[in-house]
């Protein structure tokens, strides 16, 4: 009876989950029609940027996720 309220009040573990995805997601979407004005080459060249970004600079990949996904 317990576990019923808990998730009624609080979700399922996977509800939980995927509302703390949300701002990743609406990041993602924002950035969409910025990545596909890019032409070929510009996104490849992005692509190689975010590489260099993440081996020399030490930059986190999850702060890159919105950008390469």
């Amino acid at each position: 009876m317990f576990g019923f309220l808990f998730k009624k009040i609080f979700g399922s573990k996977n509800e939980r989950y995927l509302r703390r995805l949300r701002p990743l997601v609406q990041k993602i979407n924002a950035l969409e029609p910025e990545m596909q004005a890019l032409a070929d080459e510009e996104f490849a060249a992005r692509i190689a940027r975010y590489k260099v970004e993440v081996q020399e600079n030490g930059k986190s990949l999850d702060a890159l996720l919105p950008e390469v996904f």
